[in-house]
């Protein structure tokens, strides 16, 4: 399953001369003490190496100029903390996640207290597989915006509306509550739900926090509570990016038919996000063969970075385990 594509030479001639203090030879070791194959980001659960994907060429350029634009800011002031955050989303956009991980790296020895950098380094730790080490950052940045006021959170890749949806806040336990959901900690995860949800502003925050906390409680057989998560969930919601979620909820409402949902040729992120939701929804309802050969189709495409695939991938790896 080796995946192959786009090579990272862009990014790391755009870093230039980033260095982050030992944050590159941790980052290159993963897969319990292996180093990374040449050109891998990471290692999947199961233990295969992870290659970058193609982009299309018009997506390839466009990122291309945003990272250059982004390295020219961070030249202009390599120690302003915007600029950092920038080059490092940038990059990551481009597949390019042990490079921001470095980035982020030193964003954090510039500006130790700036929840933001442990944020984004947290996502990305997510994003390679290392959830121990996501919980840790995104568990630190939680810490350091408790009793703050939040903020808008500007979006790298605007919706058609080009209304930013999320905050700091937001973000941070979401994700945080994401890396626990992965590890299998459905049980601590629900404390960072909560946290989520009482920074919760919109519709797109409110259903894309309702999916995940759903789940975490039917899986701890929690049915009653996870019934309530669905309350004030309706259809009439003015979602702007997160309709994925929006219509697994639906679904679980019994307004939607599951197979209208279920697309396993879609290698769209959106759409293996919902093909996860199916899946563990067969799950926790009892047809525990039917969602792990939903699972498996999943990891047949190549959209590795997304978190439907991650969790299908965690799904999976945690099957094996307990079958060997």
């Amino acid at each position: 399953m080796k995946r192959t594509g786009w090579s990272l030479g862009a990014f790391v001639l755009a870093l230039g001369l980033i260095s982050c203090g030992g944050g590159a030879d941790e980052a290159g070791a993963a897969g319990e003490g292996q180093m990374l194959p040449e050109g891998a980001e990471a290692f999947s659960l199961l233990g295969e190496p992870l290659f970058p994907n193609p982009a299309p060429a018009e997506v390839a350029a466009r990122q291309g100029r945003d990272v250059r634009g982004a390295r020219e800011d961070y030249e202009a002031d390599p120690n302003d903390a915007d600029a950092i955050i920038w080059l490092g989303r940038r990059g990551a956009y481009m597949g390019s996640y042990r490079e921001a991980i470095e980035v982020f790296s030193e964003g954090i020895e510039k500006h130790p207290d700036d929840a933001r950098m442990y944020r984004h380094r947290g996502h990305r730790w997510i994003s390679v597989r290392e959830f121990d080490r996501a919980i840790e950052d995104l568990s630190y940045a939680a810490d350091l915006v408790r009793g703050e006021p939040d903020e808008v959170e500007p979006d790298g890749q605007p919706n058609e509306r080009g209304i930013p949806t999320s905050t700091l806040q937001s973000n941070i336990h979401y994700h945080l509550a994401l890396a626990l959901y992965l590890s299998g900690d459905f049980e601590t995860a629900l404390d960072s739900y909560a946290d989520y949800m009482a920074v919760t502003t919109n519709p797109d925050q409110l259903v894309a926090i309702s999916h995940w906390w759903y789940m975490a409680l039917r899986r701890l057989g929690r049915d009653a509570e996870a019934a309530a998560v669905l309350e004030p969930v309706t259809a009439h919601l003015d979602v702007i990016e997160n309709t994925s979620y929006h219509r697994l909820l639906l679904m679980y409402k019994g307004e939607l038919e599951a197979d209208d949902l279920w697309d396993p040729e879609s290698e769209d992120p959106s759409g293996v996000a919902i093909a996860y939701g199916v899946a563990t929804w067969h799950l926790y309802n009892g047809r525990e063969a039917q969602a792990e050969e939903m699972y498996r189709r999943i990891l047949q495409g190549t959209g590795w970075a997304g978190f439907g695939y991650i969790a299908a991938e965690a799904e999976i790896a945690r099957l094996e385990a307990a079958g060997s």
